[in-house]
């Protein structure tokens, strides 16, 4: 079930493939947040570090259980 969700075409590439770069981004804006409030520019509010890092971590577990799912046939 899980596989067939992975693997499901969105415009012509798997969806795990998709989870993989939103989670790849997520971590890139949450670390970007947190350099620039250390250096000292409060363009971005460090309230959002925190909802980025557990949305990082959310888009993570489903691109883990994603990848997993090919080789326990979930």
């Amino acid at each position: 079930m899980i596989l067939k969700i992975a693997y499901f075409l969105v415009f012509g590439k798997p969806l795990i493939m998709y989870t993989g770069i939103l989670t790849a981004l997520s971590l890139w804006f949450t670390a970007l947040i947190g350099f620039l409030n250390f250096r000292g520019i409060k363009t971005l509010p460090f309230k959002w570090h925190p909802v980025m890092a557990s949305i990082a971590i959310l888009l993570s577990i489903i691109h883990a259980i994603f990848g997993l799912s090919a080789y326990f046939n979930i």
